[in-house]
């Protein structure tokens, strides 16, 4: 049967613009990071791809390594492209990015040109695309000159591979530096992908989104739940850890899951229920709350997860009371 999106599918969704650029994201985007790779069959992926399409999200987040194993999200969502997104290609944004290992040998990860302009290429394969929205350095590399990945992403962006240049994981100096260079090469650096959450502040504390805010530039915030941890799934009493990712090889492990973290994210709890919200939307509506965040990026399992993240639309507004109670809630998880 072939698929046929929601008639309805922008009329809930709340768009923001990427920093002053006339691109625009949808407040909730999906990434495929970690739940969509070799494990997943074509049926579940769908379910939910097409769910979240349906309500209004239009935003599709991907990188060569992603999976696992790495490469097989690429495949897969080029696979749903192909047999039942295709009709709907220009009302979606569908973004990879380029700087962790792919393969072996000194032009496999980071920043090289090399690096970047192969695996690029080998991501439109996987995605059986012309062209990506948006591509982003996954990483500073630290041993190649930003002038050389910076030339990079403007080489995409001339050729057509992408519409669009993207930092990720960028600190405030070289987010800085990376935005200058690509300026002076005529390409405009639309947009940062940085982790951000309750319990990770990074970007303020460096100023990194401050800096986003000055240079005009879009933010999106990956693992706005602390990769599950603000879903509330995890608590102090909870000594069986199977079937969440602290319990399988992935970045989170029970390790991180200390009781000072799991007593803060219980005071949380507690401030979502008095909002009538769930943990998640409560999270998600937090990382919103900064005029510089045109999206939080998601990652789910199942479609009661996303519903989930989706109801965070229902109220995205928080005083300034509940935001001095997070403060307060939060401070020895951080």
């Amino acid at each position: 049967m072939t698929y046929r999106a929601s008639d309805s599918r922008y009329g809930h969704m709340q768009y923001r613009k990427s920093g002053k650029w006339g691109l625009k994201l949808p407040a909730i985007s999906l990434g495929l990071w970690q739940n969509f790779g070799g494990n997943r069959d074509y049926p579940s992926a769908f379910e939910i791809l097409s769910y979240a399409f349906d309500k209004g999200v239009t935003h599709f987040d991907l990188a060569n390594n992603y999976g696992p194993p790495p490469g097989s999200a690429e495949e897969l969502f080029g696979d749903v492209m192909a047999r039942d997104f295709r009709p709907y290609r220009d009302e979606m944004i569908i973004s990879s990015k380029a700087g962790y290992l792919m393969w072996p040998g000194p032009y496999g990860e980071w920043g090289s040109k090399k690096y970047v302009i192969a695996s690029a290429e080998q991501s439109l394969k996987r995605l059986g695309l012309d062209y990506v929205d948006i591509f982003y350095s996954h990483r500073y590399d630290p041993e190649t000159p930003l002038e050389e990945t910076m030339e990079a992403l403007a080489q995409l962006v001339r050729q057509g591979k992408a519409l669009y240049a993207g930092i990720s994981s960028y600190p405030e100096k070289q987010t800085r530096e990376a935005h200058r260079i690509l300026k002076e090469m005529g390409i405009n650096c639309i947009i940062h992908q940085p982790s951000y959450s309750i319990l990770n502040r990074w970007i303020e504390d460096d100023k990194t989104i401050d800096a986003c805010g000055e240079l005009g530039m879009g933010v999106i915030a990956f693992s706005p739940l602390q990769q599950g941890i603000l879903s509330g799934k995890y608590n102090r009493r909870q000594g069986d850890l199977s079937g969440t990712r602290a319990s399988e090889n992935y970045s989170l492990n029970a390790s991180r899951l200390e009781p000072r973290v799991l007593e803060a994210v219980e005071k949380l709890g507690a401030i979502a229920d008095a909002r009538g919200q769930t943990l998640v939307q409560l999270a998600l509506a937090w990382v919103l709350r900064r005029k510089e965040m045109t999206s939080a990026l998601i990652g789910v399992r199942t479609l009661e997860q996303l519903k989930d993240c989706l109801g965070t639309l229902d109220n995205l507004t928080l005083s300034d009371e509940e935001i001095a109670a997070i403060e307060v809630a939060s401070a020895g998880g951080r």
